[in-house]
């Protein structure tokens, strides 16, 4: 007797203000994976996001440089984001959320109007600046400053959930949130084909190109989905926490790495460093493939050729 095999089989839903994917190379257990994702996401997004009054980090924030206990959930964000800063040198930093609240982007993207910015982007205030004590889970923000885990927090959540997938499942799952990828478990066979494009939104267009991993992350930060009017300007949430600035010089990095958290972390950093990323990546022996502003393409270190479709 021989074995079927099966096509695996995907589930996708809007969470965290992108579209949440899964998939899974069982179709028997999907309704439960997509159930079990949909929950982790909910629950992040109440511990972390910087768009709702209620969650647990603009509660931090509210208590003006007063010492709070977190929940463990938001701890393991917390410690995701600052590890990127600290491998960054602060290139990804969580208190960019100050220099994005001054370019108006302090609420969903479908709000924000030229006229929300509070006022001149700066420096971020920087991640060291925040009290954080692992031991006891307590965080202490000064007062004024905004905590973004959006840099770090999707990826983290991808990696988590498919770890967590994959143990109680008992098959090979992938997790894209947006972008972030993370696969963990049997892959099918061939492999988790994988489209890398600018836009990282969902579906696969003309001029991407097709690239295939067996296990951990690859990541995706790009300029060309969330963008808006700041005044007169036309800018995007990719901010250069040195300046306060959007960053300029490439229009997307994508990376591949051990985990989708490590694959981030860098495609992040890339963008920030623009023109100097080719080296930042190559020094570190990140796969990667860049796009720069006029559209050249730059791959670093093993990143495949892949298949341009």
């Amino acid at each position: 007797m021989t074995a079927t095999l099966r096509a695996p089989a995907a589930d996708s839903f809007p969470a965290l203000g992108t579209t949440a994917r899964v998939v899974v190379t069982d179709p028997e257990v999907l309704r439960a994976a997509t159930a079990a994702l949909h929950a982790d996401l909910a629950a992040l997004d109440r511990a972390a996001s910087r768009f709702r009054a209620d969650s647990e980090i603009r509660a931090v924030e509210r208590a003006a440089g007063r010492e709070v206990v977190v929940s463990p959930l938001l701890a393991d964000a917390l410690d995701a984001a600052l590890r990127a800063a600290a491998l960054t040198d602060g290139l990804a930093d969580p208190t960019v959320g100050t220099c994005l609240d001054a370019l108006g982007y302090d609420r969903d993207l479908a709000d924000v109007t030229p006229w929300t910015g509070t006022g001149t982007p700066g420096p971020a205030p920087g991640w060291w600046r925040l009290g954080w004590d692992r031991s006891r889970r307590t965080l202490v923000v000064p007062r004024g400053v905004r905590v973004d885990l959006g840099a770090t927090a999707k990826a983290f959540a991808a990696d988590r959930a498919a770890r967590r997938l994959t143990a109680e499942l008992g098959c090979g799952v992938l997790v894209d949130l947006g972008g972030d990828i993370a696969v963990r478990g049997p892959a099918p066979a061939g492999g988790w084909r994988v489209a890398v494009g600018d836009d990282h939104r969902g579906g696969t267009e003309p001029g991407d190109t097709i690239v295939t991993i067996h296990g951990g992350g690859i990541a995706t930060s790009g300029t060309a989905v969330r963008r808006w009017r700041h005044g007169l300007a036309h800018v995007h949430h990719l901010v250069d926490p040195r300046t306060g600035e959007p960053t300029t010089g490439l229009r997307t990095a994508t990376v591949a790495a051990a985990t989708c958290l490590e694959a981030n972390t860098a495609a992040t950093a890339a963008m920030v460093l623009g023109a100097d990323a080719p080296a930042w990546l190559a020094a570190r022996g990140l796969p990667a493939r860049l796009t720069d502003d006029d559209g050249a393409v730059h791959v670093v270190a093993a990143w495949p050729d892949g298949r341009t479709v």
